[in-house]
């Protein structure tokens, strides 16, 4: 797939703002600052479509972007910012377990990993959520050039010690610097397109 256009067509809030098509969606979750803007922009190839910044918990609404009219990224807003209030987190936890529960052109779950830390309890807590949902995220560890490559494999261990990953084949390794994993990505979103496709 050759991206070339892409639009966001709407930051949402609640479902009643959700966009009406038929694409199918891939949804981005993550906790703040894990580098979600970054990751869209470098599969997308563009450089600031998806703003990003250095306040985490800064995105606050569903950013659903339109690629190539072949699928949307619906991006959430981070989850898991202590200096959020207690009620934002509250309300950001309302607006993705409504998505997920209710959103039909829902078709792939991304996680976002940070690689430069063992997974959070938050972390923890959204993939076992999900599971129990009947959905596998894949998962992808964001920022591995911030890691010396002597600590990958200590770092890989407990990425998949943590979310309970039986092989190492479903998690992926990404930097927005280096664009390693990107091509990776980009041939498993062809494959579950094309999968969506046939049914």
């Amino acid at each position: 797939m050759k991206i070339n256009n892409v639009d966001i067509i709407i930051s949402a809030v609640s479902k009643k703002q959700y966009p009406i098509h038929d694409l199918p969606e891939i949804l981005l979750l993550g906790r703040s600052n894990v580098g979600k803007s970054s990751f869209i922009n470098t599969i997308i190839n563009r450089r600031a479509l998806a703003r990003t910044s250095s306040q985490p918990g800064k995105t606050r609404t569903i950013n659903f972007y339109n690629v190539e009219d072949i699928f949307c990224f619906v991006d959430m807003p981070g989850y898991g910012y202590a200096k959020v209030s207690k009620a934002a987190r509250q309300e950001f936890k309302f607006m993705i377990d409504e998505y997920v529960h209710l959103r039909d052109n829902l078709l792939m779950v991304i996680q976002l990993i940070d690689f430069r830390h063992k997974p959070t309890e938050d972390d923890i807590n959204v993939n076992n959520w999900l599971q129990e949902l009947g959905i596998t995220p894949l998962i992808v560890a964001t920022k591995i050039d911030k890691v010396k490559n002597n600590d990958y494999r200590k770092n890989i261990k407990q990425i998949m010690d943590s979310l309970k990953i039986e092989d190492a084949k479903d998690l992926i390794l990404f930097s927005a610097t280096s664009k390693r994993g990107k091509e990776e990505l980009m041939q498993i979103l062809d494959e579950v397109l094309l999968e969506e496709d046939d049914i």
